[in-house]
């Protein structure tokens, strides 16, 4: 008897948090004159999204031209009547590719902020990962491991550095001419930028049959002669680099002093348009191709022309580079959520993170993006570039997006 009443009690209580959890919604929601719940950095007249940026560390060319790309943004939506009647705007932190400092900036920013709408860097992400699920803080980082994947409240926004490398091995096979038995190597950082795209070049490699002959190098690495030495007494036919752009320069200038005239194959952050300026430019546009599931700013896409027009006009001398597509990617998939956040008139965090994953279809810059499925990344193609001195961002198309074949049927690694 005792029993009964004690699981008729237990029924009763979730029955009555249910209905107050439904009725209520989050303890810092509230619901203004339009009708609209809001919560942390929205009020009646603003919403205040973040961004966590490299303004001054290794990938600071690429964080100014992000930050200017959504604020571009901001200032046409703004003029064009805001998001739910409400002006938009976007407070910005560098941190320097300091994980302390990041974590410092991310404290500070987030109880009045709605969605992060760029996160520079991997380790900043792992660093505040459980503070954004705990927060449910919708964020969108600007990188691209897989382990992301599954988290409610990260969303990759592009193919991940798994299945980059995997269609960079499907390229280089293709196009260098690699059989069974041949050896690649792969140089990367450690941690999980480097790791999670090794993931990818080990399964792709065993796919072709193919031996990968591992370098794992540092972030603060810049002379990588002892391991380019070490490639070619291995004697491989193709390199893959997961790095920054200094290290990708100083590979292909390492190769080039060593007679090592392999190609060589990069993750999209391992490069930038300065280094085809430097005195290994000339060696970059022969050996160099780079995997992105963005498109490069000079591709003959309308959306594309349009934004680089309005990029040059608002920002002139400023470079148009792959941060600028990457941060007008970001910040339209932020746009969609917070629009259908609206029509459901709920601005809340979790109403803005519940509309974003019904986003089932976006067309981003050209790129199909889907992202109703958390275990999945919004695509798995990409496109082959190839370095360019006279296109603009210093990038041309290889290869238009697509899917590698050996992509279709790879298991992303556990987080």
């Amino acid at each position: 008897m005792r029993t009964t009443r004690l699981a008729a009690a237990v029924a009763v209580l979730a029955l009555t948090a249910t209905a107050c959890s439904t009725k209520a919604g989050p303890a810092d929601a509230t619901v203004g004159t339009d009708g609209v719940r809001t919560g942390p950095g929205v009020t009646g007249s603003t919403i205040t999204l973040a961004a966590l940026t490299d303004l001054t560390g290794p990938y600071a060319s690429l964080g100014k031209s992000i930050v200017n790309a959504q604020q571009l943004w901001a200032d046409q939506t703004n003029a064009a009547g805001g998001i739910c009647g409400r002006k938009v705007r976007i407070v910005v932190k560098d941190h320097g590719y300091d994980v302390q400092k990041a974590v410092a900036a991310f404290t500070e920013l987030q109880p009045d902020t709605a969605v992060l709408t760029q996160v520079v860097g991997s380790p900043v992400v792992a660093a505040i990962r459980q503070e954004l699920n705990d927060r449910h803080l919708l964020a969108l980082p600007m990188a691209w491991p897989s382990t992301m994947l599954g988290q409610p409240y990260i969303q990759v926004v592009g193919s991940t550095y798994d299945v980059d490398m995997i269609t960079g091995v499907d390229y280089l096979t293709r196009t260098a001419g690699l059989v069974p038995g041949d050896r690649i190597g792969h140089v990367y950082f450690e941690g999980e930028y480097g790791e999670n795209a090794l993931a990818g070049s080990k399964y792709a490699a065993a796919q072709g049959k193919l031996t990968l002959v591992e370098q794992r190098i540092k972030p603060t690495d810049q002379d990588l002669t002892a391991q380019v030495s070490a490639l070619r007494q291995a004697g491989v036919k193709a390199v893959l680099i997961s790095a920054g752009p200094k290290q990708t320069a100083a590979l292909v200038g390492a190769a080039a002093g060593q007679g090592l005239a392999v190609p060589v194959l990069s993750s999209a952050p391992g490069f930038a348009p300065q280094l085809l300026d430097t005195a290994v430019g000339p060696a970059l546009e022969r050996q160099l191709a780079v995997v992105s599931a963005i498109p490069p700013v000079s591709a003959e896409l309308p959306a594309m022309r349009v934004l680089v027009q309005e990029y040059q006009a608002k920002y002139p001398g400023a470079p148009v580079d792959s941060g600028v597509a990457s941060g007008w990617s970001a910040i339209q998939v932020a746009a969609e959520a917070l629009t259908a956040a609206c029509a459901a008139k709920d601005l809340t965090r979790e109403g803005i993170a519940a509309a974003h994953h019904r986003t089932a279809a976006l067309n981003i810059l050209g790129v199909p993006m889907a992202f109703s499925d958390l275990a999945e990344a919004p695509t798995r193609q990409a496109y082959i570039l190839r370095p360019a001195k006279g296109a603009t961002g210093g990038l041309a198309v290889a290869e238009p997006a697509h899917r590698a074949p050996a992509a279709a049927g790879y298991a992303y690694p556990k987080g």
